[in-house]
C-alpha cells in the first residue's frame, strides 16, 4: 500500500534529503583532496570517515531509553553498518579510479533506477509517470556520464565501483522505506569501521594512515568528513526518507553529484567536457520535474 505524505514534513523531507545530498557531494571532493595529498587509499578514508563518527557519538550523552537498546535495535546498526561500508569504500573506490566528478555522477545517477524498481516491485509505491519521466532523464544523464571522458587512471574499474556503490545506497534506502530502522548511531558506524578494519589489514595497510600532506590541513579534513556528510548528513537523510517516497529521495540525491562535478572541476582540475554538462544537466532536470509533483 503506498503510504501517504502531508504538506509540512514532506517539504521538510525534501529539505533534510536535499542537505544530506549537497553535504555528500563536499564530502566526495574532501575525500578526493586526502586521496590526493594525505596518501590515505579509498578503505582509509572510509575507516576515518566512521570512526570519527562513532567517535564523536559515542562523546555524547545518549537520549536514548534502555529499553530500546535491544537485540532488534543492535541488528538493525549491523545491517545498515554493512550497507554504509559497502557503498561508502565502493565510492570512494570510484572516485580515486575514475574521478571525482565522474565516480559521484555515475553513483548517484544509477540510484533513481534501482530505487525506484525495487519500490515498485518490492515496496508496492506507485511509479507516477513524472516519476518516471525523472527516471528516464535520470537514465540519458547516465549514459552520457559513462561515455564521458574519465579523470582517474582506471576508468572502468571506477565505474563499477560507482555501479555498485548506487546499489549499495538504493539498498539501504529501500530498507529504511520498508520499516528497517535504518539510523545513523554508534552501532551503525562502528560497525562500518569493523567491516572494513581487516579489508585494509589486507589490501590498503598503506593507506590507512595519513601519510603526505600538510596536518593543519589533513586533521580538519579528516574530521569535517566524519561529522558534516557522515554524521549529520546521513541522519538527514533518514529523517527525510519517512515522509519522502523512495523514487522521489534518490532522484533528489542527484544533488551531490552535481555539487562534486562543480567543485571538482573549479578547484581539482578535473575537465570540463560537453558530456559532463549535458549528463549534469539531464540530472538536475530529473530534479526539476520531481519538484514540481
Amino acid at each position: 500500500m503506498t503510504p501517504s505524505y502531508t504538506a509540512v514534513p514532506f517539504r521538510h523531507g525534501l529539505l533534510s534529503i536535499s542537505a544530506a545530498a549537497v553535504a555528500w557531494g563536499v564530502g566526495g571532493a574532501v575525500s578526493a583532496l586526502l586521496m590526493r595529498t594525505g596518501g590515505l587509499g579509498p578503505v582509509g578514508v572510509s575507516c576515518w570517515r566512521f570512526g570519527v563518527a562513532a567517535l564523536c557519538l559515542a562523546l555524547l550523552p545518549s537520549r536514548r531509553p534502555r529499553a530500546d537498546r535491544g537485540a532488534a535495535r543492535w541488528r538493525a546498526a549491523a545491517l545498515t553498518g554493512l550497507g554504509l561500508a559497502v557503498s561508502q569504500c565502493a565510492y570512494f573506490g570510484s572516485v580515486r579510479w575514475a574521478g571525482l566528478g565522474l565516480g559521484t555522477l555515475i553513483t548517484i545517477g544509477a540510484g533513481p533506477v534501482f530505487t525506484s524498481l525495487g519500490a515498485h516491485l518490492l515496496l508496492g509505491e506507485r511509479l507516477t509517470r513524472r516519476a518516471a519521466a525523472a527516471v528516464a532523464l535520470a537514465l540519458a544523464g547516465l549514459a552520457l556520464l559513462v561515455a564521458a571522458p574519465a579523470a582517474g587512471p582506471r576508468p572502468a574499474l571506477g565505474v563499477a565501483l560507482a555501479v555498485l556503490a548506487g546499489a549499495g545506497q538504493s539498498g539501504l534506502t529501500l530498507w529504511a522505506r520498508s520499516g528497517g530502522s535504518a539510523r545513523a548511531g554508534t552501532g551503525a558506524f562502528t560497525t562500518g569501521l569493523l567491516c572494513l578494519l581487516p579489508l585494509a589489514a589486507v589490501q590498503d595497510l598503506h593507506g590507512l594512515l595519513p601519510t603526505g600532506g600538510d596536518p593543519v590541513v589533513t586533521v580538519p579534513a579528516l574530521l569535517f568528513l566524519g561529522t558534516v556528510p557522515t554524521l549529520f548528513a546521513y541522519r538527514w537523510y533518514f529523517t527525510g526518507l519517512t515522509t519522502v517516497p523512495s523514487t522521489t529521495a534518490a532522484v533528489l540525491v542527484l544533488l551531490e553529484p552535481a555539487t562534486a562535478a562543480v567543485i571538482g572541476v573549479l578547484f581539482l582540475g578535473e575537465p570540463l567536457t560537453v558530456g559532463l554538462l549535458a549528463g549534469s544537466a539531464l540530472l538536475l532536470a530529473a530534479i526539476a520535474v520531481l519538484a514540481r509533483e
